[in-house]
C-alpha cells in the first residue's frame, strides 16, 4: 500500500508540475512581428500594433513577448506556424494585423478598417488634383511628367492599368526584404528626394509617410472602392487554426477596448472607416 501511495503522490506531483509549466507558458502574450515595419511594429515598440499588444497584455496581466521576423513571403510559416526545436510549443501565438479572412491563418473579427489613398506631394505642379480620376484625363505633356509609384501588385497598380498610366509608373516591390527600410520608409525617402511625386498607398503606410513631414506637406485623397477594384479592407488579428480559445479571448479584448484601439490608431494619422456589421459577423 505504501508503494502505491508513494507512486500516486509522484504521479500527482508530475501532473501538478505539468499544469504549472502550462500555466507559466500561458502567462505570456506572445506576438509575431517585424522588427522594422513602421507604423505597425518596431523593436523600439513605437508602432501602433506594439501599443495595442501592450494594451492587451496589460488587460490580461501577462508579460508581452515578441518573436521578431521580417514581414515577407513565408512570414506566417516562420512565425505563427513554426515550432520551437524539439518541443510542441510555437515561437509566437498572435499576429497583430492581418486582412480579415486571410488564407494562411485564422483571423478574429476586424478591429479596424482603412483604405488606400492617393498621396501627392504639394508644390510640385499637382496641387490642382482633388480626385484620382483627374490623373486619367491629363494632357500629354502633364502625363509624361507624372512620377507615380507603382507596386508589383495591389489595387493601386490595377487602377493605374485601368487608367492607362502604367507607363508613367515607377516600379516598387511590395516586399523588399530590405533590413534598413520597409516600404513606407522607402516611399517617404523617395517622395522627399523627388524621385516620385505621388503614390497610391495603403492607409497606415500613408499615415506614416505624412507624419514624417510638416503638417500639410501632402494632399491625401481617399481611393473609393468600385465593383472592379476594392481599396478598403478590414484588418483583424491572426492566430493558428484551431486556437479557438485565443480567438475568443482576443475578440473579447477587441470589443472591450475598441475606443482605446481606435484612439491609438488615429494618433498615427491613419484614415479609419466604419467596420461593417456584415464584415464583423463573418469571422
Amino acid at each position: 500500500m505504501k508503494i502505491f501511495s508513494s507512486l500516486k503522490k509522484n504521479i500527482i506531483g508530475l501532473c501538478l508540475l505539468g499544469l504549472s509549466l502550462n500555466s507559466a507558458a500561458t502567462e505570456k502574450f506572445r506576438v509575431c512581428a517585424d522588427p522594422l515595419n513602421p507604423p505597425y511594429s518596431t523593436k523600439a515598440l513605437d508602432g501602433f500594433e506594439n501599443k495595442i499588444a501592450a494594451l492587451f497584455a496589460k488587460e490580461l496581466n501577462q508579460e508581452l513577448e515578441y518573436y521578431w521576423f521580417p514581414q515577407r513571403i513565408g512570414f506566417i510559416r516562420n512565425t505563427l506556424k513554426s515550432q520551437i526545436d524539439n518541443t510542441d510549443q510555437y515561437k509566437c501565438d498572435i499576429v497583430m494585423g492581418l486582412p480579415s479572412g486571410f488564407d494562411f491563418a485564422k483571423t478574429t473579427k476586424p478591429y479596424y478598417r482603412s483604405s488606400y489613398v492617393l498621396l501627392i506631394a504639394k508644390g510640385r505642379g499637382w496641387d490642382d488634383i482633388s480626385k484620382p480620376s483627374q490623373l486619367s484625363n491629363l494632357s500629354l505633356q502633364r502625363e509624361e511628367s507624372l512620377k507615380i509609384a507603382m507596386f508589383d501588385r495591389g489595387p493601386g497598380t490595377a487602377w493605374l492599368q485601368k487608367s492607362g498610366l502604367l507607363d508613367q509608373g515607377i516600379p516598387y516591390q511590395s516586399m523588399t526584404g530590405d533590413d534598413k527600410n520597409n516600404v513606407a520608409m522607402q516611399i517617404e525617402k523617395d517622395l522627399k528626394a523627388g524621385k516620385i511625386d505621388m503614390v497610391i498607398l495603403w492607409g497606415p503606410m500613408a499615415g506614416y509617410v505624412a507624419s514624417q513631414s510638416p503638417k500639410g506637406a501632402y494632399n491625401i485623397i481617399p481611393m473609393v472602392s468600385t465593383p472592379a477594384i476594392k481599396f478598403d479592407y478590414p484588418i483583424a488579428m491572426g492566430i493558428r487554426y484551431g486556437d479557438n480559445k485565443r480567438k475568443q479571448m482576443l475578440e473579447g479584448l477587441i470589443d472591450k477596448n475598441m475606443q482605446k484601439i481606435h484612439a491609438i490608431i488615429a494618433a498615427y494619422n491613419i484614415p479609419l472607416l466604419p467596420i461593417h456589421e456584415k464584415t464583423a459577423s463573418e469571422h
